[in-house]
């Protein structure tokens, strides 16, 4: 042993690295456990907050789509597979399940409600593992395309086979048909309940999944997969088991959609327009980050009941929302969230509390500018025989007067005006702000 490993510098050394490692709590997590922790507790206190039947009835749709955009995010974001297809496993795995209901009612299996989703999922599992093969043979543009022709496929053959979709009146059922630990699940509490369980365990199963030899693979096959081929790895088949454990996933989704609902039609359930929302949300709550699609069930659940009810137009708002979405934060919801937790981690978030501020008044005025014209059009168009009034928060807009459109314009202007000013200057602070963020790191560094 050489004499610089018997220097009191080296003792003090090595027993401050035994004290670091006596309090990093190891093998526990204790970051982890509290944020896994709070989510459990979230999904426990949700409907104990919000007790009216339409929170009960959001917060079950939040439930089981939590599932369904995570496991869309396994093929979107972990895998780089852009499917306009994922609908299918999702409505197959609603239609199998319904009718494992309907059987089990009728006396023919003997299946508790609580294992409906596990026969969703296996159903979807087994269409992913049939359609996979194909789709995953070929990556990028032409996988794309193979999912929306398959998606399309399925959802024509809804009207070909009515025994099996049920036509277009769907098929019906009743979950009331046995007990468990004495629950009937009658009641909108006790199914939020079932899938509330359900979403916790799909949730951290498919967070595991991640950090899997797989899924760090399937991230590998996203980033560069000719290096993968030169390791030795088989590409499609690390993308075709993915692709099953994904429709594995959003058959459990779709077999929870059947309980909450007690009836599933083909256009609700396998339609492109039913994969390209769960495309849109997860992209929208960020798919690049594990937190993200969780962020984008919630809003999908609030764009599609809250939103459609308060507007028509609420699919060119939710366009433009896109639209804005892609062109300044294409991360995603999340990947704004973990930019200014950055931020805030080095001391500088107080910086920008006062640009936030300017953007958020900026971007009311262009809202409620924006958003009278866009009522007011479409007053015109569809509701005219109304009269020429609209109700717009609170008040009433005169289509039939010069001044209405006048001021509409003239608040959306200068709204724009004072919004692209302030971003501008939020941009200008954002890049010192981040060129202090990179000294501070050097200088940690040296």
């Amino acid at each position: 042993m050489s004499s610089i490993a018997k220097t009191p510098m080296n003792s003090s050394a090595a027993e401050k690295a035994r004290a670091q490692a006596h309090y990093r709590f190891k093998p526990l997590n204790i970051g982890r456990i509290l944020v896994w922790g709070l989510f459990a507790l979230a999904l426990i206190v949700a409907p104990l907050i919000f007790t009216s039947s339409l929170a009960l009835t959001m917060l079950s749709q939040i439930g089981y789509l939590i599932i369904i955009c995570l496991s869309y995010n396994i093929l979107l974001g972990q895998g780089g597979m852009l499917s306009f297809g994922h609908a299918v496993y999702t409505g197959l795995g609603s239609f199998l399940a319904i009718h494992a209901m309907n059987k089990a009612a009728a006396g023919e299996i003997a299946i508790p409600l609580v294992l409906i989703p596990i026969v969703g999922g296996l159903a979807g599992m087994f269409f992913a593992a049939i359609f996979g093969y194909v789709t995953t043979k070929k990556s990028g543009t032409t996988f794309a395309m193979i999912t929306m022709g398959l998606g399309e496929l399925v959802a024509s053959m809804a009207l070909m086979f009515p025994e099996f979709f049920g036509g277009e009146g769907g098929i019906t059922t009743d979950r009331v048909y046995s007990k468990f630990f004495g629950l009937d699940f009658g009641s909108g509490l006790q199914v939020y309940y079932l899938i509330a369980v359900y979403c916790f365990v799909c949730t951290a199963a498919m967070f595991a999944f991640t950090g899997t030899p797989l899924g760090r693979m399937l991230n590998a096959v996203r980033d560069n997969p000719e290096r993968v081929e030169f390791v030795g790895y088989n590409t499609q088949r690390v993308r075709y088991f993915a692709f099953i454990i994904a429709g594995f996933f959003a058959g459990i989704g779709g077999g929870l959609t059947a309980i909450n609902f007690e009836i599933i039609t083909a256009m609700d359930s396998v339609s492109v327009v039913r994969s390209g929302g769960y495309l849109l949300f997860t992209f929208l709550g960020g798919a690049t980050f594990f937190f993200g699609p969780i962020i984008g069930a919630v809003l999908l659940v609030l764009a599609s009941v809250l939103l459609s009810e308060l507007t028509k137009a609420w699919l060119l708002y939710l366009g433009l929302v896109f639209l804005l979405m892609v062109m300044y934060a294409p991360g995603g919801v999340a990947s704004l969230i973990m930019m200014n937790l950055r931020v805030a981690k080095f001391g500088h978030f107080k910086r920008l509390l006062m640009p936030y501020l300017g953007i958020l008044a900026a971007g009311i005025v262009t809202v409620v500018g924006a958003a009278s014209l866009i009522e007011m059009i479409y007053h015109m168009q569809l509701n005219a025989a109304l009269g020429p009034k609209v109700p717009f928060m609170g008040a009433e807009l005169d289509t039939s007067a010069a001044s209405t459109w006048t001021v509409a314009i003239v608040v959306f202007v200068v709204g724009l005006g004072l919004l692209e000013g302030v971003r501008r200057l939020t941009a200008r602070r954002w890049g010192r702000i981040q060129e202090a963020i990179e000294e501070s790191i050097k200088k940690g560094e040296g």
